[in-house]
C-alpha cells in the first residue's frame, strides 16, 4: 500500500500577503481540488483532473463534495489556564486580572489539574480547527510540563511558556527573577524543539516584572537563538499609564521591553492597540510581531486595533483569540469580530486578508511559514475541512454564494465550531465532528 493519502474537495489557501501582492495574487483556489499527503507532509495540491492520472491506482481518496479544505488555523495569543473563566463579567483589564484571572491561575500548581485543563483546551482548539497556538501557561513550571505532555499525544505544533511574574500580583502567584530564569531554562532544555514543540519566554507584562526579571528574560532570549518571547503590550489605557509610572525612564511602553533586549524576530506582543509611530517603527525594525485579538479587545473594552497602521509600518500581524479575555476559541468568530473592529474605523477587511491573518500571516508572525500556514508542497499537513452544510443557515446562505471570497466571508460571519468537519495535524485526523 502507498503511504500517499488524498482528500478531494474545494481547496483554498494563501500564498502571500494581500497587502503586498493584491487580493487576486494572494491565494490559490481549486474548485475541484485534490490534496495529497505523504506521511506528515503535503505531497501535491492542485486540480483533481490534473493530479488524478498520475497517482497510484490503490490510493485512498476521501471525497467531500460539500467541503472546503484550508490550512489549519494559527492562534497567535491564548491563555490555556483561562479556559474555565471564559465569559467572566463586568471588568476592564486590571480589575479583571485581580478579580478573575489570578485566583483561577493559582490552581495550576497542581499538575493533575493543569493536565485536565490542557486536555480540554486542546480538544476545544482542534474542534475549532486551530492546529497551532502561541500559549501562556501560569507561573508554575508544572503548568507548562502538563501542557507539552498533552500536546505530544497528538503530535501538535504548539508553543508555550511559563509566566514570569515577580511583583504587582498576589504572593501565591509570584516567582523571583532567579527562579523564573532557572525554571524557564530547565523547560527550554527539556521541551524546546522536542518533536513539534517550541518554548516561549513569557513575562506576563511589564508591570508584573521587575527590571531584574526583564533583564534575565532578555538573557534567555540571547542564550537560546530560536526560542520565542511572548508578552502583552499596550492593551488598555490605564495599563499604559501604569507602565509609564513604573518605568519613568522609558520613552513609551514598547521601550520598556526594548531596553531589556526583548524585541526580536521571534517576539510576539499581544494587542498593541495604543501605539505611537516610533513603537510601530521599532516593531518593524526588529522583526517583532503583534497578535490582533478582537474578541478580547471588545469584551474587556480595551479599544480598536489599527491594522492599517501596522501594515503601513510593515509589522507582522497574526490573529489571536486571547481566551479567556477573548470570548471564543473559534478563529471563524475571531475573524468575524476582526471585521467589525476594522468596520468601526471606516475600513474593510477582505475575507482573503482574514484567511491570511488566521493562517499564513500567523505562521509568518511565528517564523514558521516554511512549515505551516498554507498547503504548499513540502509543508506539514495541518489542515481542516469546512462543511458548507454544517447548519441550516450556512446551507441556505452558501447556496447563493457567487465565488470563493463570498463563501469564506459567510463562513467567517455565521460559522463556528460546527462548521469544522475535521481537523488534521501532521496528516493525522485529530478531530472529527
Amino acid at each position: 500500500m502507498s503511504s500517499l493519502k488524498a482528500w478531494r474537495a474545494a481547496i483554498v489557501h494563501c500564498i502571500a500577503d494581500p497587502k503586498e501582492v493584491g487580493i487576486e495574487n494572494a491565494y490559490e483556489y481549486f474548485a475541484d481540488g485534490l490534496l495529497v499527503t505523504e506521511n506528515d507532509k503535503v505531497h501535491a495540491i492542485g486540480h483533481t483532473d490534473e493530479l488524478l492520472p498520475n497517482l497510484p491506482k490503490d490510493i485512498e481518496i476521501e471525497h467531500h463534495p460539500d467541503g472546503i479544505i484550508t490550512p489549519g488555523f494559527i492562534d497567535t495569543h491564548i491563555h490555556y489556564p483561562q479556559t474555565d473563566m471564559i465569559g467572566s463579567y463586568g471588568e476592564q483589564l486590571l480589575t479583571w486580572l485581580n478579580t478573575y484571572t489570578f485566583p483561577e491561575e493559582s490552581k495550576f500548581s497542581d499538575k493533575q489539574h493543569a493536565r485536565d485543563v490542557a486536555d480540554r483546551f486542546l480538544a476545544e482548539l482542534l474542534r475549532n480547527g486551530t492546529t497551532t497556538a502561541l500559549v501562556f501557561g501560569t507561573v508554575h513550571k508544572v503548568s507548562v510540563e502538563a501542557f507539552f505532555e498533552a500536546c505530544e499525544v497528538q503530535n501538535l505544533r504548539m508553543i508555550c511558556g511559563k509566566v514570569m511574574m515577580d511583583r504587582n500580583a498576589p504572593g501565591y502567584l509570584t516567582d523571583t527573577p532567579e527562579s523564573s530564569y532557572e525554571d524557564s531554562k530547565a523547560l527550554i532544555d527539556t521541551w524546546h524543539n522536542k518533536g513539534r514543540l517550541h518554548y516561549a519566554i513569557t513575562p506576563r507584562f511589564a508591570p508584573t516584572s521587575s527590571d531584574e526579571q526583564l533583564q534575565l528574560a532578555g538573557k534567555l532570549l540571547e542564550e537560546y537563538e530560536d526560542v520565542y518571547l511572548h508578552t502583552h503590550l499596550s492593551e488598555n489605557k490605564d495599563e499604559c499609564a501604569w507602565v509609564q509610572e513604573l518605568f519613568p525612564n522609558s520613552q513609551n511602553y514598547l521601550d520598556v521591553y526594548d531596553q531589556h533586549q526583548l524585541l526580536s524576530e521571534r517576539s510576539v506582543f499581544a494587542h498593541g492597540i495604543h501605539l505611537c509611530d516610533h513603537e510601530y517603527h521599532r516593531l518593524h525594525e526588529t522583526g517583532s510581531a503583534i497578535a490582533f485579538c478582537p474578541t478580547s479587545n471588545l469584551f474587556i473594552g480595551s479599544g480598536l486595533f489599527k491594522l492599517s497602521a501596522a501594515e503601513q509600518h510593515q509589522v507582522n500581524v497574526g490573529l489571536g483569540t486571547d481566551v479567556g479575555g477573548g470570548t471564543s476559541f473559534s478563529m471563524l468568530q475571531t475573524m468575524n469580530e476582526a471585521y467589525k473592529v476594522i468596520q468601526l474605523q471606516n475600513e474593510n477587511l477582505n475575507p482573503i486578508k482574514s484567511l491570511y491573518l488566521a493562517t499564513l500571516g500567523g505562521a509568518k508572525a511565528l517564523r514558521l511559514e516554511d512549515k505551516i500556514g498554507n498547503l504548499a508542497v513540502g509543508t506539514e499537513a495541518d489542515f481542516i475541512i469546512l462543511d458548507k452544510k454544517a447548519t441550516p443557515l450556512l446551507t441556505s446562505r452558501l447556496a447563493l454564494s457567487k465565488n470563493i471570497e463570498e463563501t469564506l466571508f459567510v463562513f467567517m460571519t455565521i460559522g463556528d465550531d460546527r462548521a469544522i468537519k475535521a481537523t488534521y495535524s501532521a496528516g493525522q485526523c485529530v478531530h472529527q465532528r
